[in-house]
């Protein structure tokens, strides 16, 4: 792996980790989103990005939520771990809590995310054009700051469109004499799902995000076969085609599977990206109250 190391170390924006089977783990990047399916929702993706580059990106990624009728809402859990590109890794963990109401056909989630957002880097993995190089550390450093996420998420039976942003502070991590300032993101994404026969629903889907200096889509569908299986496939703007598919192994817990075919001038350099998800999702039984009255015609 090589680096070429440029002085002064200040980095001002960074791209948050992607991942094509986006529609799976909507809450990381959309707080709204906590509570929207009535369910108790899990997810874990992981992500090797262009294979065969050498210090590609690696991201593991986790999510839960679930409604909470108490709170008149959802709340949720998210985790980027194993987050890794070159030299420098990445965690990020952030609690959510999204307000529902009715609106319409549907429902709107306004949600907040807080949470940590940390960075470090091993000094041992660059290699060295100057020895002594003050402004690259020998060893490893790290330093973390508060983070906040904004999110509107609006779902129907078939339709759902939420907008968010995250990093709203911006924070600045410093750790040795390297500056990072996170870069605060936009997202809009989008989906809907027609239904083709009793057997098959179509299941497009659409995401943009930006960082106000660089902007990326992604357009997919999924053909959802007798509620088991699914094959599906699209196409990131400018970086990759994407085919994709999955079935539901036992009742409620789902694997899926993505390939990204890189279109970019990188693919000289890469055999393409492997993805994988796991995801369980169940609707508990609510208890319904029954209420008794005492007829007093039949005592």
């Amino acid at each position: 792996m090589l680096f070429v190391a440029a002085v002064p170390m200040a980095v001002f924006g960074q791209q948050d980790p992607q991942f094509s089977q986006y529609m799976f783990g909507r809450l990381p990047v959309n707080a709204g989103y906590a509570g929207s399916s009535d369910a108790i929702c899990a997810s874990l993706l992981y992500r090797n990005q262009w294979t065969g580059f050498g210090g590609e990106p690696k991201s593991t990624m986790f999510s839960f939520d679930m409604p909470v009728d108490a709170l008149h809402g959802g709340v949720g859990l998210s985790v980027y771990a194993a987050d890794r590109l070159g030299a420098e890794n990445n965690m990020n963990v952030h609690g959510a809590y999204a307000y529902r109401t009715t609106l319409g056909s549907g429902s709107l989630g306004i949600g907040l995310n807080a949470g940590y957002q940390q960075k470090s880097m091993n000094g041992a993995d660059f290699i060295y054009n100057d020895q002594g190089d003050n402004n690259i550390p020998l060893g490893s450093v790290s330093d973390g700051v508060f983070d906040l996420g904004f999110g509107l998420y609006y779902n129907t039976d078939k339709l759902y469109v939420g907008v968010s942003s995250t990093h709203l502070l911006e924070g600045e991590i410093n750790y040795d004499n390297i500056r990072t300032s996170l870069a605060r993101h936009y997202w809009l994404m989008a989906g809907y799902s027609a239904e083709l026969s009793p057997s098959m629903t179509l299941k497009p889907a659409m995401l943009i995000k930006s960082d106000g200096v660089s902007t990326q889509v992604d357009l997919n569908a999924n053909l959802l076969i007798n509620s088991k299986f699914w094959v599906g496939a699209g196409y990131r703007l400018q970086d990759a085609v994407v085919l994709m598919a999955g079935l539901e192994i036992i009742p409620n817990l789902k694997l899926g599977y993505s390939y990204d075919f890189t279109t970019s001038a990188i693919r000289t350099y890469s055999s393409g990206t492997h993805e994988i998800m796991l995801g369980y999702c169940f609707k508990p039984v609510k208890v319904v109250k029954r209420t008794y009255h005492r007829n007093v015609r039949m005592l």
